[in-house]
């Protein structure tokens, strides 16, 4: 929705709090996943005192039913929206939120979830159906997403992709006799890598990735492959197997790493139908405009910043509304950011 043309002059005045009547950036308090595979480093990042160990995630801003995000202290006297959930703050603001064209389509369901993933084990080996399949037999919507890494140890490897041709026959005979990952294709990963993952397509997150990962709202995932591991009861994992043989993408791809410009301040990471990501690197007074009808996520992956009157530092994520979503930022800071 817009083209996606970034203007940037650094010398512009940074906006204040009491601008007009515009809605400031909300922050939203964080709901920490423990895991199976989960590790140590999400709450020290985002400088969270907890006993709770093996976070596996961080779920950032949520529509998701039973995990709706909550708005957090932002910092101002007397703020009416600290305590109310996402899906109230869109039935507040509606298209000045959203945007006009984003709530036109989506409603009060919150388009996007945003998470901070930090794995110590290997994920379980998946796929995500697209739209049709997800609306047929879950009545919601696919699993388009993406990941950008934020740290990984030496010899971590992200999954994703096949790496030759099988047919779904082919497929399933492979599962049967524990085979699968001789076709799944794996990548060495290292901080500022970035992989697209279109509904369809195999995946899995090595152990010792840290990463940001930005999807469609849904939580519709089919096991292939779980390592063999046990649930807390000693269980072994459900797996999907049949689902997935339907929901696979099993077009053989050449790179399915994603490439961009990593000199570039304001580089153009993914664009698909369901959002365009930046990675953004502030230093001093910035004024970026995305020039579409969204709102903008913008999570902070190092540093400080006030962004449109709202201070934000390493560890936290900001919705700015679509009625004032040019970013004016004051500080040293690196976000990735997300628009529709």
């Amino acid at each position: 929705m817009g083209n996606n043309d970034i203007a940037s002059h650094s010398t512009l005045p940074i906006g204040s709090a009491g601008r007009g009547s515009a809605l400031l950036p909300f922050k939203f308090e964080p709901y920490l996943k423990e895991t199976l595979w989960g590790g140590e480093r999400i709450a020290p990042f985002k400088g969270i005192q907890t006993d709770r160990t093996c976070i596996g995630e961080s779920w950032e801003i949520s529509g998701v039913a039973g995990h709706e995000s909550v708005v957090a202290d932002r910092g101002l006297a007397a703020d009416a929206d600290v305590g109310v959930t996402l899906p109230q703050l869109i039935d507040r603001y509606k298209g000045a939120l959203l945007g006009d064209a984003v709530y036109a389509k989506y409603g009060h369901e919150f388009p996007l979830l945003v998470k901070f993933i930090n794995a110590r084990k290997d994920l379980s080996v998946q796929v995500h159906p697209d739209d049709a399949m997800a609306q047929q037999r879950h009545h919601c919507q696919g699993k388009t997403e993406m990941w950008y890494i934020m740290d990984a140890d030496d010899g971590a490897q992200i999954y994703a992709g096949l790496s030759e041709g099988i047919t779904p026959d082919d497929y399933e005979r492979l599962v049967q006799e524990n085979r699968f990952m001789d076709v799944v294709a794996s990548h060495d990963s290292h901080a500022g890598d970035v992989f697209f993952l279109p509904s369809g397509r195999v995946h899995s997150i090595g152990g010792g990735n840290f990463l940001v990962e930005i999807q469609q709202t849904s939580d519709i995932t089919y096991r292939i492959y779980d390592f063999g591991r046990l649930d807390a009861q000693g269980r072994p994992r459900e797996l999907h197997v049949e689902e997935a043989k339907e929901a696979i993408d099993y077009t053989v791809h050449p790179d399915y790493r994603t490439h961009y410009d990593t000199a570039d301040p304001q580089a153009t990471l993914v664009q698909c139908p369901y959002f365009t990501t930046h990675r953004l690197v502030v230093e001093g007074a910035t004024e970026v405009n995305y020039r579409t009808d969204s709102f903008v996520i913008a999570v902070c992956l190092s540093g400080s910043a006030t962004l449109n009157g709202i201070a934000v530092r390493q560890g936290e994520t900001l919705l700015i509304p679509a009625s004032d979503n040019v970013l004016r930022i004051d500080g040293t800071a690196t976000f990735i950011t997300a628009t529709m």
